[in-house]
């Protein structure tokens, strides 16, 4: 059967909710809750679901993000325009994260909710993770980020997983690959069909997500427990309310300048949304955005290289939270910071913060890195707020997951490569036909429905988007 059957058998006919993806995985994420709830010491049995999950997914992220931009830079004529995308790009992020962090530090100064809490910084022990986190943080100097960017071996960050130094290979790869021209068509030809093999991986995987999402909530649920909450619960209900705000009012105000509208894209997202409230890290949700992105129009190797670069340096979740977190441990510890000292800890947060990118428990040695810069508040005070790290997590990577999307559209509108009005159809859920399509057999007969994602309805699978894009 080629392609063109393949399509005009099996594209029109749109799954019922009950065969969606995302219907399952709010399913599991419902019953984790329950589950962790009612009986926690089975919860925190469910762990090893959880995070078998996602490490099956991280397996993916280096090679997926590697042949993406690869792929992207290899397959463009003038390599101008991705300099000057990349260039565009990192001005948008910082612009991005100084709003957020703004955001953050106003926030807190004005509810104030550490004052009262009267917190010996010299009383307070550092133990388990947390010590380690913070000794990390502590020996972190801000510039580390870009001598560590360039690896020590050629499979070093693919082990490592490390998406900085990955990101750094695959332009070196892509703009060397591009510049020898016709000798370099064989190997651009097998990145290619690479890429149409590795999401189809990704599909495989992609199947036992609300496993995963199902164990990860049970998990935490379970060991850490509502009760939690009590203790630092405005705290929580401060971040997740200028989380809200920020998404709703900054990113929104640059969708409605691009002429989309914010809720419509939630929507379009909605499978990667909940895989990442299930499971607290946004990592899983990047190859779907991919994915999407490129469905709706904006071109593969704007998508390739704004994204995967966002995950490492537009984190506005992070931000806000880092901010928030910083001056709420000065208020808890006594500590008092001037305007001048505050917006001087936001200028060292924009370095410290790269320095951690991609780094487990990055947000925390970020945090103790800043302090450690500062001075002048303890770095000990972060054992304050370790407890309820958890049940921010999840706003932190719904934010960063936004911010990326956001940002990723506006690149391609900058750049004068975006399609507005298909954006906007594909956002309204409308069947649009997958971009060059025809060229879309360059996967073998059965590429075409590689890694369907459940929210492209009818013939507009980003899975053919994908397979077309590698194909060009």
């Amino acid at each position: 059967m080629d392609t063109t059957m393949h399509s005009e058998t099996t594209g029109p006919v749109r799954k019922r909710w009950y065969r969606q993806l995302y219907f399952w995985v709010l399913i599991a994420i419902v019953a984790g809750v329950i589950v962790g709830w009612l009986a926690p010491s089975t919860g925190e049995a469910m762990q090893p679901i959880g995070t078998t999950f996602v490490e099956a997914m991280r397996m993916l992220i280096g090679p997926i993000v590697f042949l993406t931009i690869v792929g992207g830079i290899a397959s463009v004529a003038d390599l101008k325009k991705v300099g000057a995308t990349g260039l565009k790009a990192l001005g948008y992020f910082q612009i991005g994260t100084i709003c957020a962090m703004l955001l953050g530090l106003v926030a807190i100064n004005i509810f104030r909710l550490g004052d009262g809490v009267n917190a010996d910084a010299s009383q307070i022990e550092t133990t388990g993770k947390a010590a380690e986190l913070i000794e990390k943080g502590e020996n972190q100097q801000w510039w580390e980020f870009l001598t560590h960017i360039i690896p020590g071996s050629m499979a070093a960050p693919f082990v490592e997983g490390d998406i900085l130094q990955i990101i750094f290979m695959a332009v070196i790869f892509g703009i060397a690959l591009n510049a020898v021209g016709k000798i370099g068509a064989p190997v651009l030809d097998m990145v290619q069909r690479l890429t149409a093999i590795v999401f189809k991986v990704l599909n495989f995987i992609m199947k036992a997500a609300p496993l995963g999402a199902f164990g990860a909530m049970a998990f935490a649920v379970g060991k850490y427990g509502v009760e939690t909450l009590s203790s630092l619960g405005w705290l929580i209900l401060l971040f997740y309310g200028t989380s809200i705000i920020f998404v709703i009012v900054f990113l929104g105000g640059i969708m409605a300048f691009l002429g989309l509208n914010i809720f419509k894209m939630f929507k379009h997202f909605k499978e990667e949304l909940l895989l990442i409230l299930g499971t607290s890290t946004a990592e899983p949700a990047l190859p779907g955005l991919m994915r999407k992105l490129e469905h709706a129009g904006v071109k593969k190797e704007t998508v390739g290289l704004v994204v995967p670069t966002g995950y490492s340096f537009n984190l506005d979740g992070a931000a806000i939270y880092l901010s928030l977190a910083a001056v709420y441990i000065a208020q808890a510890t006594n500590t008092e910071l001037t305007v001048g000292q505050q917006l001087g800890m936001l200028a060292v947060m924009l370095l410290t913060s790269k320095g951690a990118a991609g780094v487990a428990g990055g947000g925390f040695i970020a945090l103790t890195a800043t302090l450690s810069t500062l001075g002048t508040i303890p770095a000990a005070g972060i054992m304050l707020i370790f407890g309820i790290d958890k049940f921010m997590s999840e706003c932190r990577a719904l934010v960063n997951f936004c911010g990326n999307a956001v940002a990723t559209l506006f690149i391609a509108w900058w750049d004068k490569s975006l399609d507005i009005d298909r954006v906007r159809r594909v956002f309204n859920g409308e069947d649009v036909p997958p971009l060059e399509s025809g060229d879309a057999d360059t996967g073998g007969p059965e590429a075409s429905d590689a890694t369907e994602p459940p929210s492209v309805n009818g013939p507009a699978t980003t899975s053919e988007t994908l397979v077309g894009a590698a194909a060009r």
